[in-house]
């Protein structure tokens, strides 16, 4: 991660400092890897077709972010992306509850940071909108 230029950036109030998004994304990988084990394992005459598909196409927009982000230093391309990933993570809780309410509240805290994360994103945006 580019974080020199990352530092160089005009932030959004509420920024947190660095040093928490480490452990909020561990604890966040960890719920949303428990998540999955839940919905995969449950008994269910529910189909989990549509579950899988939107956790595979969340997962991969959460990873294609950060280099978009701090790699392409794309603000604009990576809110796009971060806007699609609440999408569909708010698609894979409606999923996962109808197959197990525990795999979806496991991820309600994911979509919270998600949702905050949007907010910086837009944030840095507007902030540097010439960079």
């Amino acid at each position: 991660m580019d974080m020199i230029w990352y530092k160089t950036l005009n932030k959004p109030a509420l920024t947190p400092p660095d040093y928490v998004f480490t452990p909020a994304w561990l604890f966040l990988y960890v719920l949303i890897v428990l998540s999955l084990i839940v919905f995969k394992n449950a008994n269910s005459v529910q189909n989990k077709t549509a579950g899988y598909v939107y956790f595979t196409i969340q997962i991969v927009l959460n990873f294609l972010w950060t280099p978009v982000f701090f790699a392409l230093h794309n603000i604009v391309l990576s809110f796009t992306i971060i806007c699609f990933l609440t999408v569909f993570v708010v698609l894979n809780i409606i999923e996962f509850y109808k197959v197990s309410k525990i795999s979806a509240a496991l991820l309600v805290p994911y979509v919270v940071w998600i949702c905050f994360a949007a907010y910086l994103n837009y944030g840095f945006m507007m902030l540097n909108s010439v960079r």
